[in-house]
């Protein structure tokens, strides 16, 4: 038996210990206790009949290949792809689709989706219908003869509605579509969609995978191999690659996650039960609330319940003052780090959707999301408090 045969795989470690022991953690050449940034457009051939592992940084990269292997055993996926941003991701993986093929998407998907659907991929004949994906029955009076794929956000942003990834991935299955979903909120440490039947997961990796507000990045995970080369020669020859230092960047911000989203999920769960009951606040939409539609399917699909609150103060004049007196968090567009970040999905993450579009999908102008990061919890919510009642 080989030393490594006394030890568990690293696929059945916990969470927590993969974070820090995925395969590239120390460099097998000198020891090194980080992966290498390996800097180089373009690789020598020592022998032209031999080639190297790597050529061309577009097509691989040490760097960006221990990154790309690393969210693929958080995720328990086959194949995983860094990219540019999180929309390089979700566009190159929308090119799995043609011309005259048709998705079905989450209604109040990320402004930045809508507007790639809407106002690009239609211009090259992939077409789209937008459902609320809490109603399966929506879901599957959607479908249609040329329908390819489902791309689903559960918890959505910014309304955070519930889709039941089992139910729609078994759906799909039966009718041979390929089944998306954006896992930007909930991370790998929280939901796992992949063991939820989906094929191809989804992240903005600025947000909560960095964490630290200092990278722009996307990756996606594959299911399966077959679906893992598909990708890959798109990612080859879109050459939406994320570069070697941000890889390195995103990989020293991953290490961190669990403990992050535990201490940001503390402190959101807090803030949500305050808010609910602030007599400036209408509404507020957090998974872990026990009124939230649908938390017993998110609970069934999700281990936790995230860091990011949406709550409804009424009215634009009213999110518009508040986000001029707050004096904590980043009033900016973005989530998922160290700080906490209010944004105001109207005028920021959604202004791509028309104003009738945004209110059909409950994204009123008096809506705010509020990510919660690692400052005292009592801390932000007196600067909330303060901000709320306008002193």
């Amino acid at each position: 038996m080989s030393h490594s045969d006394n030890h568990r795989n690293k696929e059945e470690r916990a969470f927590a210990t993969k974070l820090l022991h995925f395969g590239a953690e120390i460099d097998e050449h000198t020891g090194a206790s980080s992966v290498p940034i390996y800097q180089a457009s373009t690789f020598h051939h020592h022998n032209i009949f031999e080639p190297p592992p790597y050529d061309y940084s577009r097509s691989g990269n040490p760097t960006r290949q221990a990154l790309e292997d690393y969210i693929a055993l958080l995720e328990g996926g086959a194949r995983g792809f860094a990219f540019a941003s999180g929309m390089a991701a979700i566009s190159t993986s929308f090119l799995l689709l043609s011309a005259g093929d048709h998705v079905i998407v989450t209604e109040d998907v990320y402004g930045g989706t809508y507007r790639l659907l809407t106002s690009i991929l239609d211009r090259l004949g992939i077409e789209t219908t937008f459902v609320d994906m809490t109603d399966f029955e929506v879901v599957k009076a959607a479908r249609k003869a040329n329908t390819k794929a489902v791309y689903m956000e559960t918890p959505s942003n910014p309304t955070l509605k519930i889709t039941d990834i089992a139910q729609v991935t078994a759906w799909a299955k039966e009718h041979g579509l390929l089944t998306m979903l954006d896992n930007t909120f909930m991370t790998p440490y929280h939901q796992r969609p992949i063991e939820q039947g989906v094929d191809l997961v989804l992240h903005s990796a600025t947000k909560f995978l960095g964490g630290h507000s200092d990278v722009l990045a996307g990756l996606a995970v594959t299911a399966d191999d077959r679906l893992g080369r598909r990708l890959k020669q798109l990612q080859n020859g879109l050459g939406t690659v994320l570069g070697a230092q941000e890889s390195w960047l995103l990989m020293r911000g991953m290490k961190t996650l669990q403990a992050r989203m535990e201490a940001s999920e503390r402190s959101a769960r807090r803030l949500a039960e305050w808010l609910e009951a602030h007599p400036a606040v209408e509404r507020v939409y957090y998974p872990g609330l026990a009124n939230h539609p649908r938390r017993e399917i998110h609970e069934k699909q999700s281990r936790g319940y995230g860091a990011v609150v949406s709550f409804d103060v009424g009215s634009g004049e009213r999110a518009k003052a508040l986000l001029s007196r707050v004096r904590l968090p980043l009033v900016a567009v973005s989530l998922g780090a160290v700080e906490s970040i209010l944004s105001y999905p109207a005028m920021m993450s959604h202004a791509a959707m028309p104003k009738e579009v945004r209110a059909e999908r409950g994204i009123t102008d008096g809506l705010v999301r509020y990510s919660v990061g690692l400052e005292d919890i009592n801390d932000l919510i007196e600067d909330l408090d303060a901000a709320l009642r306008g002193s």
